[in-house]
């Protein structure tokens, strides 16, 4: 179930904070240049953390996370 929106920075940033605030430890969102992915991946370590982060910079990616 893959979906799409378009909408202003200022309501990406105002979901932005909603994802960070279901997310209290791990990744929320990725970005990469006017492509933003809100993400769920809650982890159990700082070290999956880690490893998941470097994935997604790997592929270009800016990552939000929050961690400890």
């Amino acid at each position: 179930m893959n979906r799409q929106y378009q909408m202003s920075q200022l309501e990406y940033q105002g979901l932005l904070k909603v994802a960070s605030e279901q997310v209290p430890f791990g990744i929320y969102a990725v970005e990469k240049k006017d492509y933003a992915e809100l993400r769920c991946d809650k982890c159990k370590s700082i070290t999956q953390l880690k490893d998941l982060t470097r994935k997604f910079k790997a592929q270009g990616f800016k990552v939000l996370a929050n961690g400890r």
